[in-house]
């Protein structure tokens, strides 16, 4: 059976999204100033755009750790529109202003974490996606971010880079929006070197091989580099999954 963050205890949970940090800010380190403006693997963002969300978010999620510490409500966005812009705005800000954002925002949000109560880690917050979750849900937020917005930094990282929890995470949770949504009809992710089946119900089948990382990638909507269609015809298109 897949391990799953959630089930990890928090400590755990706390060390894999610094490993995620991390390997971001390494990532972003290789980066020149005048390499800002290339492209991402996200279409329409250029990596400032990709940047400056990283650290806006980091700062989102300092406020929801603010609302779980003092009851006071603290949303990450005052409003979807507010978020969009903040990223477009980001986005026009020169290099060493971004590379400020994610140091600042990274402290910030690591200094909330480690001073957070007990009680704190189960107070419950409200994602920007409207869901009602505990704080401690923020790690799997974070760790979720940084780690993939590595690879779409598109410097050196890839999908075979992120732990195994992780990506053993993601793979159920992608294929649980797809269901929520309606979408993903007749999907089935087989994992070539488990041949663990993920699927989702419908007609007709669709088979899509691979690794766990070409799979996660596939369904992430990040290409089709290391996935295979079981009938040798053209690798689909994955739904939207955020």
């Amino acid at each position: 059976m897949a391990e799953s963050f959630h089930d990890l205890p928090l400590a755990e949970r706390l060390q894999l999204t610094r490993r995620g940090t991390a390997h971001y800010s390494g990532q972003l380190a290789l980066l020149e100033n005048s390499e800002f403006s290339g492209p991402t693997a996200l279409e329409g963002w250029t990596r400032a755009h990709l940047i400056a969300h990283v650290g806006y978010n980091a700062a989102a999620i300092c406020n929801l750790m603010d609302w779980a510490t003092t009851g006071i409500e603290n949303p990450m966005y005052p409003s979807p529109d507010a978020r969009g812009k903040e990223i477009e705005y980001g986005a026009t800000l020169i290099p060493d202003a971004l590379r400020n954002l994610h140091d600042h925002t990274v402290a910030r949000l690591d200094v909330a974490w480690r001073d957070a109560p007990a009680a704190a880690w189960e107070a419950e917050v409200l994602t920007a996606q409207g869901r009602t979750v505990p704080a401690s849900e923020t790690l799997w937020m974070r760790s979720r971010e940084v780690w993939i917005h590595a690879v779409d930094l598109g410097v050196k990282a890839g999908f075979s880079d992120i732990p195994k929890v992780i990506l053993e995470t993601l793979l159920p949770e992608v294929v649980g929006k797809w269901r929520k949504a309606g979408t993903g009809e007749g999907i089935i992710l087989v994992n070539d070197a488990t041949g663990e089946r993920t699927e989702v119900a419908g007609e007709p089948a669709t088979e899509i091989h691979g690794d766990l990382a070409g799979l996660v990638r596939w369904a992430t909507g990040r290409g089709t580099n290391g996935v295979t269609v079981a009938d040798g015809g053209k690798v689909p298109t994955p739904p939207r999954w955020l």
